[in-house]
């Protein structure tokens, strides 16, 4: 009987083909005029499509989902991925912090590869055709309705993507799909994207390196980490923020303090050390010139008006209670968060099919025979790095065989 795939990016991709290596009628249907819209914004276009790393390391890099995914991730590792990529064909690389790009840095040949090993285990591949509803009879999958015909089918996969980056066609239709199969869907957020703040405007562009990034909820420190950080038009943004959103984006952003740590480096005795030093040294400059021997020029008015100093002030007129606070205000800077930024910008989309619903071994809906969901659609989601695509593909994988 036919197998139909809904969605053709990461896990539609790996679905289908492990779905037509194991002999079966394969039909792959994308509502996209070309396969793997998304794979191409991946990685800066260049497509960061794994992690080489083994599997219990890679599991540390899961937000949620890291014990429903076990499994699949050990079944169909990064390892395994990388094997069958290049035995179709595709050369690889391995960058810093094992991020694994195409060899050619293209990502469109990550979607050859996948379309060509496809077509050569017999998918059935359809594009522009939009899947309208699933048909579902008695707790049994008996086809799919498309804006053309109805194709009956006995098993369906979901593999329609999140919310994230709309323009390639990811609107929400696996979520409309699993809720009309009876599943619970955890509403959807924006996750590895930047934070709307306040106040930080004036520091557009500067970017720091080797900072730590401290988030409080109450009293409790829910996240702490160093790594880089730009400022930007809306706030902040880069590498530790991204991470930073995968762990906050479903807490209520007024109940978030954010701490910054310009010097981690030092602690307060030696950095305070250094301050008397510098004043001393340059006794007669004004305070904001002496700070740039310790910050970006476009951060100093920032630290000096939370630590309520005047920029103007000489360096041998700054109190004792003032080096108090300017040593403070260094080592612990207050940032508010108003917002995370929008799908628009979001790496990945945290939310989807509640996981409970969903059998690990095979993806299958523990609602409905032969219903399967895949990748982003479900609600696991990792830190950037390659790992959000492996999961796609690990998780395709698994229902494709299944």
């Amino acid at each position: 009987m036919r197998k139909v795939i809904i969605g053709g990016g990461a896990a539609g991709l790996m679905a289908a083909y492990a779905s037509a290596s194991s002999g079966n009628e394969t039909i792959l249907l994308e509502k996209n005029e070309k396969l793997g819209k998304k794979l191409y914004l991946t990685g800066k276009g260049r497509c960061n499509l794994t992690n080489d790393c083994p599997p219990d390391e890679f599991l540390q890099n899961i937000v949620r989902g890291a014990k429903f995914l076990t499994g699949a991730i050990y079944r169909f590792s990064p390892d395994d991925l990388m094997c069958l990529m290049e035995e179709q064909g595709l050369a690889l690389k391995t960058e810093r912090g094992g991020r694994v790009f195409p060899a050619s840095d293209h990502a469109s040949d990550v979607t050859k590869t996948l379309e060509k090993a496809c077509k050569t285990a017999g998918v059935d591949i359809r594009l522009n055709t939009e899947v309208l509803k699933i048909d579902i009879l008695d707790g049994t999958v008996r086809g799919i309705v498309t804006q053309n015909e109805y194709l009956p089918a006995d098993a369906v996969i979901v593999a329609t993507g999140g919310l994230s980056y709309p323009s390639t066609g990811s609107t929400g239709d696996g979520y409309r799909f699993a809720e009309e199969a009876g599943h619970t869907v955890q509403t959807p957020v924006p996750s590895l994207v930047g934070l709307e703040t306040e106040g930080l405007s004036s520091a557009q562009g500067v970017s720091l390196k080797n900072v730590v990034l401290t988030a409080k909820r109450g009293g409790k420190v829910i996240f702490s980490q160093l790594g880089e950080l730009l400022f930007t038009h809306f706030g902040i943004s880069g590498p530790l923020v991204l991470t930073l959103s995968a762990e906050v984006n479903r807490i209520p952003m007024e109940e978030i303090t954010l701490l910054l740590d310009f010097k981690p480096a030092l602690d307060e005795k030696t950095l305070d050390a250094r301050l008397i030093k510098d004043l001393e040294n340059r006794r007669n400059e004004q305070i904001k010139s002496v700070m740039r021997g310790l910050l970006p020029a476009g951060v100093i008015p920032l630290v000096l008006k939370e630590a309520e100093i005047d920029m103007e002030k000489r360096a041998n007129a700054l109190t004792k209670e003032e080096r108090r606070r300017l040593l403070s205000v260094l080592k612990a800077f207050k940032i508010k968060p108003q917002a995370l930024r929008g799908f628009s910008e979001a790496v990945v989309t945290s939310g989807g099919v509640t996981l409970a619903e969903v059998d690990p071994k095979t993806m299958e809906s523990k609602k409905v025979k032969g219903l399967y969901f895949a990748g982003e659609v479900l609600d696991a989601d990792a830190y950037t790095g390659g790992f959000n695509l492996q999961i796609a593909f690990s998780t395709g994988y698994a229902a494709g065989k299944a």
